[in-house]
């Protein structure tokens, strides 16, 4: 069924111009407005002494200040604001099929942080405080299927992080099940094929985050049988298929976790709490708190109105980036594998200070002259064009915290001339090996995940 669902795009239900032009529609017929506003004026929203932002039923999210103490890097200690979401919310996907094809039920979400209103979103995008309903407002659709889901029903259950440097410690539940009854689909709902949704990731900001957070998790190879027809996927398909499946591997997994180990034990992380106000680096004004250098991020309050949500009128903080990032992956065929170059990275808000993230992530602004004070592999992927280029878009972050951020998200081929020696952080993994992480909570984080999503197995 998932292979069908994979190889299906045109022969679906609704087809791929109906969608698009579905989104349109709810685009116009959605009343959507996004006012900034000082944070006095943040409605059940406070602001304590020391600058931390709160909602006053204490749930939700806060935008509190950290100290970072670590001995990675140039940078041993410093001070940032940082969104504190202890909640495990549900970031689920509804699945049934049809006529033996596996279709997913997705919705046409707006945040008040998207960059173009309508995202194609999961089934159900809800924290804690949503889906109990402390906000007073309605229940999120589809919710008791998740609720209530038995274990037969579970295609795939798994805790994942969020951004690691914007949140502290921050989970969801990432769910994907199938049911086998009639379900409704409501106004702002479609159903896709994985096929469709995989081909929409190909335009800027069409599939948002969350949606790619939790299709990473489906290997593509643990649904292959004899009896799939693949002469429709691309060579390029096949190749990750082989990437998927091989023992043949540059080094073993049980070497990747060693050294993913290691790295973790040699490096320290300590945060802590610390005043804003106090933060010499960041100035807290009635409207914004941000850096004296305009580098990095500003938290900004909005008073929004989105008028087909559970409640439509609400204000809170939000995330705004002062520069756009890159994130990218380099492959290259080992033994005629194809290995993803992959990174052990720290951020503050990891939860076990480490991470695999992709060859390159990081901000595109104020990227410093001297190529030897960037971060590796960046020019590389910068300079890369033509046949290197397997993939190349703006992808949107998660709007519901972060105010028109979006990465530019990269996958380049490099040929047998490229090296195989690499700097201690990085190694090279298959497809297989790093799906192995992804099925545990917190190895993979979540710029590398949404690229794993994007893969694209057809021409």
């Amino acid at each position: 069924m998932v292979i069908r669902s994979l190889l299906t795009i045109q022969e679906a239900l609704h087809s791929l111009d109906e969608i698009r032009l579905w989104i349109e529609n709810r685009n116009r017929s959605i009343h959507v407005s996004i006012s900034p506003v000082p944070f006095s004026s943040l409605d059940h929203w406070s602001q304590d002494e020391d600058g931390t932002l709160r909602h006053s039923s204490g749930r939700f999210f806060s935008i509190e200040g950290i100290r970072v103490e670590t001995d990675y890097g140039s940078l041993s200690s410093w001070t940032q604001p940082i969104i504190n979401q202890p909640e495990v919310g549900y970031l689920g996907i509804l699945t049934k099929e049809f006529n033996g094809v596996l279709y997913f039920l997705m919705q046409a979400k707006i945040e008040p942080g998207n960059v173009n209103c309508v995202q194609i979103s999961p089934t159900l995008q809800a924290t804690k405080s949503n889906y109990s309903q402390i906000h007073k407002g309605k229940q999120p659709l589809y919710l008791d299927y998740f609720v209530n889901a038995s274990p037969d029903q579970i295609i795939l259950d798994q805790l994942q992080s969020e951004q690691g440097a914007r949140f502290l410690r921050k989970r969801n539940r990432n769910i994907i099940i199938k049911v086998e009854e009639d379900v409704e689909e409501h106004d702002d709902f479609r159903w896709m094929t994985l096929g469709q949704i995989k081909e929409l990731m190909r335009y800027d900001n069409m599939v948002n985050m969350d949606t790619r957070t939790v299709l990473s998790g489906l290997k593509i190879s643990d649904y292959l049988s004899l009896a799939d027809d693949t002469s429709r996927l691309s060579v390029f398909g096949k190749d990750l298929l082989l990437s998927s499946v091989t023992n043949h591997c540059h080094s073993t997994i049980s070497e990747h976790l060693s050294w993913l180990s290691s790295l973790k034990s040699r490096y320290d992380l300590k945060v802590h709490p610390f005043p804003l106000r106090k933060m010499t680096d960041w100035r807290v004004l009635a409207g914004e708190i941000s850096r004296e250098d305009g580098k990095y991020f500003k938290v900004v309050g909005v008073k929004v109105t989105i008028s087909n949500r559970e409640v439509s009128s609400w204000c809170q903080p939000l995330i705004q980036p002062m520069q756009q990032g890159i994130c990218a992956f380099i492959i290259k065929k080992i033994n005629g594998v194809y290995h993803f170059m992959v990174q052990a990275k720290l951020e503050c808000g990891n939860f076990d200070v480490m991470e695999l993230a992709p060859t390159v992530q990081c901000l595109t602004g104020n990227i410093p002259s001297s190529r030897s004070a960037r971060p590796p592999f960046l020019d590389l992927v910068l300079e890369s064009s033509g046949s290197q280029v397997l993939y190349d878009t703006l992808q949107s972050e998660e709007g519901g915290r972060f105010y028109h951020e979006q990465n530019r998200n990269m996958l380049v081929e490099v040929d047998d001339s490229f090296p195989l020696e690499l700097p201690e952080r990085y190694r090279w993994m298959t497809l297989g090996q790093i799906y192995q992480f992804l099925r545990f909570n917190n190895y993979l984080n979540i710029q590398s995940r949404s690229l794993i999503a994007a893969l694209n197995y057809l021409s």
